[in-house]
């Protein structure tokens, strides 16, 4: 059979370890997880004796799964009456997606039927489905057009000791946690005689250790197998289940001669209640001593370990110093390292050779215990006999699920606070590849990637790449607001998972990725301001903001600064739009100009004279810069800061008009500067684009376009005042925007 042994993301290399220690065959080293092969009872040995696996599953089936109806077939055709009994309840959980299976809740649905109906027919009896407390748990993987089943053979996690009982405050490090520091510190490897013949090891607890670390360490000493205090079990619950091997499993290795002690620095009061009954349940207090902290205490308990080993026989004692950091308070720190360094001075006089690891949230913290540990080594067989483990992020709670990650095919998994973030990294995957290619074969340096193409994944992915002056890759995530039927909790870590995954997927640092959210609201200027920014706040240096290159121009963008970023790429055809009527026109007027990116398009076009209209300054002076980095700049080209709708009253009293015009005016506006007056795009759309046909010359033409979702122009009113409106939407909207084609409404204004 095959099975896999699921852990944390880091873990598999030393989990592999392990299980080729506990004689598991053709172990395999995956992304969150460790394969092997054998028997079912092959499997009930790293059950009870894995420290560092978070579940063991069976493997039962393989199947080509590309729908829902190949799903609920493929869990038909497997025995489940050969595996579960017709009393058993059963969880379903499901995992990974493809193009038509999505949703991970209707993966597992659909797959829970055709297990259901299976044993219904078989059987007669319908199991029970639960949501937790089952006593099968079913595990659907769904990666492409392949699906895995599996079966849980543990019941609960195996991080879940059950000899002790530990509050969160006094534990620290889960307990799969704690084994993998003192698995890659070597401790175990030294302490079980595996490293060398004869040699035994001294932990030395420098600080205030967690409780769980402790607790590891001395059931090893002690031969305490880590699923031993545990009275139910997953396997037990299958037709299959081997009681006889099961029982032979449990009866080996009872009598492992232990090979080391551990060491607490801090008087009488490093054994505090909870630890004492902790070591006494398992009865491993005898390998447990507390020591004063002084140099010459230590060092005298160091001598009186190394001279009872070697009557024992067992030569070469190594000593690990742990300093554990995960609560890091200055206090603490100071007294770990202080501690770190007395006990390698005692070592040293010993002459036991020293090996420190360090585990802490605060890495910089754990690397300077390291080197000032490392400093202070005067042995003679060199400073390589030091080794330094740094674990980072560790978890502070005994969680009842899997700590999730996901593999983004970047050769390391990236952790993930919820299991269905990896539907959406399998999405970005996706989409993020057709994207690039589609931006390559059109020459296309800045382009949406992912827009709520999953509905409870929602937010816009922007990938901006920078010109040559400016070189570089930004993301700008933007989170549509959720409904308030969404828990805000929820909401968060959705989104948090997604600022781990999109940089790793489109190949950005983290510093240069901005996330904002995107709010309905009515009032205001056209062009918000981000989130705690006031009105004094945005920068107006430009001078040191990335530049992008789109249709041959160069323009300046700010990702800090503004909820928008100075360029709305859904506007990257019109804009190559009002180029090209540009060759035909002389002069060009862009009303509510934003940062003026269609006065460069036209000016490059052709457009001889433009006038450039916005309320704000700021973005005014963007437009001027703008014009400038294309070569655009002298008298011809005006800019004219004026409330534009008061500015067009006032035009259409004058004699000057234009050839072309481009105006994209905000949904609704209610700002100071506007003299208390309100704009409403559906409201006052016949008036503004009424004016703008009769701003032009006999045969120029005006480009109108508004991103309110709704618009619905009134074309019989337009047309009793001589005004044509040519719909030319579908045409404007980039590809990358295919999925939202509301994102603008686009027209053609003619005179009649």
């Amino acid at each position: 059979m095959e099975f896999y042994a699921s852990c944390p993301s880091g873990f598999e290399r030393a989990l592999a370890i392990e299980l080729k220690a506990l004689g598991c065959r053709r172990v395999r080293p995956l992304a969150g997880r460790v394969s092997f092969e054998g028997d079912l009872a092959d499997a009930y040995r790293p059950c009870l004796e894995s420290r560092l696996a978070s579940r063991i599953n069976a493997v039962v089936a393989r199947f080509h799964c590309a729908t829902a109806d190949d799903l609920y077939d493929g869990m038909y055709a497997i025995a489940w009456e050969r595996l579960l009994r017709r009393s058993s309840t059963v969880l379903v959980s499901a995992q990974g997606s493809n193009d038509a299976l999505r949703n991970t809740r209707f993966i597992a649905q659909c797959a829970k039927d055709g297990l259901v109906d299976r044993m219904l027919d078989e059987t007669g009896a319908k199991p029970e489905s639960m949501m937790r407390d089952a006593d099968v748990h079913v595990a659907v993987t769904v990666r492409g057009d392949r699906a895995s089943v599996g079966i849980d053979l543990c019941g609960e996690p195996l991080f879940k000791r059950h000899h002790h009982a530990m509050d969160d405050a006094s534990r620290r490090l889960r307990s799969d946690y704690a084994a993998l520091v003192l698995a890659e510190g070597e401790w175990t490897r030294h302490c079980q005689g595996a490293g060398e013949p004869n040699a035994a090891s001294l932990l030395i607890c420098a600080g205030d250790v967690a409780d769980s670390l402790v607790f590891e360490a001395a059931s090893e000493l002690a031969g305490i197998k880590p699923g031993s205090g545990r009275a139910r079990w997953g396997f037990q619950e299958l037709l299959n289940y081997d009681a006889a091997a099961w029982a032979q499993i449990k009866a080996g290795d009872a009598d492992r001669p232990a090979r080391g002690r551990i060491l607490l620095l801090g008087e009488d009061a490093a054994m505090t209640p909870e630890r004492q009954a902790m070591l006494d349940s398992i009865g491993a207090r005898r390998f447990v001593e507390t020591i004063s902290p002084r140099q010459d205490a230590l060092a005298k308990a160091v001598r009186r370990f190394a001279a009872e080993e070697e009557r024992r026989g067992n030569l070469g004692p190594r000593a690990h110093i742990v300093c554990d950091l995960t609560a890091n308070a200055p206090a603490r720190l100071a007294r770990a390292i202080g501690q770190a360094l007395l006990a390698e001075a005692a070592c040293r006089d010993a002459g036991v050779a020293v090996r420190v690891i360090t585990v802490g949230a605060d890495v910089s913290s754990a690397l300077a215990i390291g080197r000032a540990v490392q400093s202070n080594h005067t042995l003679p067989m060199g400073s390589d006999e030091i080794t330094l483990t740094v674990l980072d992020e560790v978890p502070v709670s005994d969680d009842a699920h899997e700590l999730p990650s996901v593999d983004v095919a970047s050769g390391r998994p990236v952790p993930v606070l919820l299991p269905e973030s990896e539907q959406f990294a399998r999405r970005l995957i996706k989409v993020a590849r057709l994207r690039r290619r589609w931006a390559d074969r059109e020459g296309v340096s800045c382009y949406r990637v992912y827009d709520a193409d999953l509905p409870d994944y929602a937010v816009a992915i922007d990938l901006y790449i920078g010109s040559e002056r400016t070189p570089g890759r930004w993301l700008v995530v933007a989170e549509y607001a959720a409904p308030r039927s969404v828990e805000a909790g929820m909401a968060q870590a959705r989104m948090l998972d997604i600022l781990a995954i999109a940089p790793r997927v489109l190949d950005v640092e983290l510093d240069h990725v901005h996330a904002k959210t995107r709010m309905r609201s009515r009032g205001g200027s056209q062009y918000a301001q981000a989130t705690g920014q006031g009105s004094g706040h945005a920068r107006t240096d430009r001078r040191g903001l990335p530049r992008i290159c789109e249709g041959g121009l160069t323009f300046i963008v700010n990702f800090d600064d503004y909820l928008d970023t100075g360029i709305f790429l859904d506007h990257r055809v019109t804009r190559d739009l009002v180029r090209t009527y540009a060759r035909d026109a002389k002069t060009f007027l862009n009303l509510f100009a934003y940062t003026g990116t269609a006065t460069c398009y036209a000016a490059d076009g052709g457009a001889i004279e433009t006038t450039t209209v916005d309320l704000s300054n700021t973005y005014l002076e963007w437009a001027r810069d703008n014009m400038r980095l294309n070569g655009f700049a002298g008298q011809k080209h005006r800019f004219i800061r004026a409330d534009v709708l008061t500015w067009i009253e006032r035009q259409l009293r004058r004699s000057e008009r234009w050839d072309l015009i481009f105006c994209d005016p905000p949904t609704f506006s209610n700002s100071t500067k506007m003299g208390g007056r309100t704009f409403d795009v559906q409201r006052d759309h016949v008036e503004l684009v009424s004016a703008l046909a009769h701003l032009l010359t006999p045969q120029g033409r005006a480009i109108f376009s508004c991103n309110l979702r709704r618009f619905k122009p009134d074309l019989e009113e337009l047309r009793r005042r001589g005004v044509n409106l040519i719909d030319i939407t579908e045409r404007t909207i980039p590809e990358d925007f295919a999925r939202n084609k509301r994102i603008h409404r686009c027209y053609v204004v003619e005179r009649i």
